[in-house]
């Protein structure tokens, strides 16, 4: 089943990618997330995650975080991918992809804004120039609801 605009985003547990706590959706309920699936194989990964921090940045005092999924079979690429493009946003691994299929993920990257409620408002796939001022509109559209 993917996960639809309208549908509740599919919770899951996941160790941080570089070994650290353990990463779960439901920590962030009441919170805007933009959840974000990558690998360091992806091309246009190198392009969306510099926007990413971007992003975190400038809503770092608001109720929202950039959470992203790495899908790489040998997390140590992921790893060492971060050290060459840093974040500053919370990174799971999911090596054997079953989150990606909770969430029907078909290319990278991938992505899901979740109101605060936990439900899928935009599914977003790929990542073009232009794509993070459309998703920085529908981030400051959640963020102003919740802010009513």
């Amino acid at each position: 089943m993917a996960a639809e605009p309208g549908d509740i985003a599919p919770d899951f547990n996941l160790p941080g990618l570089d070994g650290g706590d353990e990463i779960s959706l439901s920590d962030w309920r009441g919170s805007v997330v933009y959840l974000d699936f990558w690998a360091s194989w992806c091309g246009p990964c190198r392009i969306s995650l510099p926007e990413m921090v971007k992003l975190q940045s400038a809503l770092s005092d608001a109720p929202f975080t950039v959470l992203a999924i790495n899908l790489d079979e040998e997390p140590h690429k992921g790893v060492r991918f971060l050290k060459r493009f840093p974040v500053n946003y919370p990174v799971a691994s999911n090596p054997d992809g079953s989150v990606a299929a909770s969430y029907n993920i078909t290319g990278m990257p991938n992505s899901f804004l979740i109101d605060p409620e936990g439900r899928v408002v935009l599914a977003h796939s790929g990542f073009r120039p232009g794509d993070m001022k459309i998703i920085r509109a529908h981030i400051d559209e959640l963020l102003q609801s919740a802010a009513e």
